[in-house]
């Protein structure tokens, strides 16, 4: 069997349709200064580190905010915090609060806060916070606006870990001591952001509103955004190019049709709006069960799959074949490290024998599901039927599995899968967004973006955990050298390519990227132009 490339290419002749003419911007409309933003779904809930996804980043970056700020170098620059200091020996950190912040409900902003967020909250229900806030030893309030960190190892990474994508502050009054996850704030969130919770009308929108109390002077810029939902990429392409909706984020416009936006006078494009995530498409193997218990068969699962097609011609040449862990744009990555598994169909198939995985009626060697991410049609859907067909070319009968997102963190969360697909973002250093996936303590059910596929290997957690204390940078990079050979070795992912993601936005606004965590970091400062 081939693979018909052109059948799996055939779905984009559906955005083939007529550009759309340009009426004036909602956010001009009368006295309306409103921000209109879409979404491609539902987010099951608005809990931002219970759930810590793009598009939950995007909506809840408005509503709460981090301790720091960093500018495009990943400097970090006061926010919630109007300055810090780290003891020579990297075990203490202080932070001075700022003492004119409020919740939205009106109660004062304390080191009370940011004790409960990065001592509790963010520890056990956030994947990309437990390697750093895990080696707190001591924190010590000498007042209600300082707070100071003792840690028990210095943390290389500790203060990017107060990235907004990272560690956003939760509030200890409505939180503490409460079930974090049927918490009734969930569904309408209390922050300090330049704007608060006003409506979330499920299938249709969210609605913030301008925080009129806000600390910042001079924002919010606007008085309100709109989340409407857009569920299609047909839907969203017209919305934008229309000026239905201001603003297009990464997961918004398909690659398909992205030059057409690239090329509207009416639109700004950013490239460099998710420096800050690095990100990797991945599909995760459940190692539980059998063949992917066996690193054959997931090494036959990549060999099977020409990734520098499904660059070039399934996301339309936006990214970079992933051959390992660490993208490649971030520090630590080491190239030569890597095992590498290039598109051979018949080393694939030769694995498969030579672990029993042996053709059956038809030539099938083994049926499994492949749930997809929602994308309504996107990009996703269109690698699940490409990878689907180049599977079934050595034998694997993949089942593709449509979800909507609760359903997807669900199942993903409590392992009831063969294999799932998702993104995930290196945001700073590997041990924030790379470690979570492959440390044994982080296998922890019921707990989506962690380590789902039941990964172990003694010295990778040792290795992970030696890294992260590093305080020299050439030891840290051994480190994460030998782990990105261990790694690549096991075939411990199925990593597919690196994305660079585009910002749309209209030109009428500005100041609306201002630093490498992108939207994350809120768009409390636009305006008008």
């Amino acid at each position: 069997m081939t693979v018909d490339r052109r059948a799996v290419l055939g779905a984009a002749g559906l955005l083939a349709y007529p550009a759309q003419a340009w009426p004036a911007s909602n956010a001009r409309a009368g006295n309306n200064r409103v921000i209109t933003a879409m979404m491609f779904a539902d987010p099951a809930h608005l809990n931002w580190p219970l759930l810590n996804t793009r598009i939950m980043q995007e909506i809840c970056g408005n509503i709460h905010e981090a301790l720091l700020l960093f500018d495009w170098k990943f400097k970090p620059h006061p926010n919630l915090a109007r300055s810090f200091e780290m003891s020579p020996d990297g075990l203490t950190y202080t932070f001075h609060l700022r003492n004119d912040v409020t919740w939205h409900d009106g109660v004062k902003f304390t080191a009370r806060d940011v004790a409960f967020s990065c001592g509790t909250m963010l520890p056990q229900v956030n994947p990309r916070s437990r390697n750093a806030f895990g080696q707190i030893a001591d924190m010590v309030m000498p007042d209600d606006y300082t707070i100071i960190f003792k840690l028990k190892k210095p943390v290389n990474a500790f203060l990017i870990s107060f990235m907004a994508s990272n560690a956003p502050m939760m509030p200890a009054h409505i939180y503490e001591g409460t079930n974090f996850r049927t918490n009734p704030y969930n569904f309408k969130p209390i922050g300090t952001g330049p704007f608060k919770f006003a409506e979330w009308k499920r299938g249709e929108y969210v609605h913030l509103a301008r925080n009129d109390h806000y600390w910042r002077k001079g924002q919010p810029g606007m008085d309100g955004i709109y989340f409407r939902l857009c569920a299609t990429p047909e839907q969203r392409l017209v919305a934008m190019e229309t000026g239905a909706v201001d603003i297009a984020m990464a997961d918004d416009i398909d690659t398909v049709v992205s030059s057409r936006l690239r090329s509207n006078p009416n639109i700004v494009t950013r490239s460099d709006a998710y420096n800050g995530t690095a990100e990797i498409m991945i599909m995760e193997a459940n190692m539980r069960r059998w063949p992917f218990s066996d690193r054959r068969a997931r090494a036959a699962f990549l060999h099977a799959v020409d990734r520098e097609f499904l660059v070039k011609a399934i996301n339309y040449g936006e990214g970079k074949v992933a051959d390992g862990p660490i993208p490649s744009t971030v520090p630590y990555y080491d190239e030569k490290a890597l095992v590498k598994y290039p598109y051979d169909p018949a080393r694939a198939r030769a694995l498969l024998d030579e672990m029993g995985c042996k053709p059956g009626p038809g030539g099938v060697r083994h049926r499994f599901g492949l749930m997809l991410v929602p994308d309504g049609g996107g990009a996703w859907t269109r690698i699940g039927h490409y990878i689907r067909q180049c599977l079934a070319e050595v034998g694997l009968d993949a089942t593709l599995e449509a979800v909507d997102w609760p359903t997807q963190s669900r199942r993903s969360g409590d392992w009831e899968f063969d294999v799932d697909s998702n993104s995930y973002g290196e945001y700073g250093d590997p041990a924030i967004g790379t470690s979570r996936f492959y440390l044994s303590s982080n296998i922890r059910k019921g707990v989506p973006l962690t380590n789902l596929q039941g990964y172990v290997n003694p010295e990778v957690d040792k290795l992970f955990a030696q890294a992260a204390v590093a305080v020299d940078p050439a030891e840290a990079q051994a480190c994460y050298s030998k782990l990105q050979h261990i790694l690549t070795r096991d075939v411990a992912m199925l990593w597919l390519f690196e994305r660079y993601p585009l910002f749309f936005h209209n030109k009428r606004l500005k100041n609306v990227i201002m630093g490498p965590n992108g939207p994350t970091d809120g768009l409390g400062a636009v305006t008008l132009a």
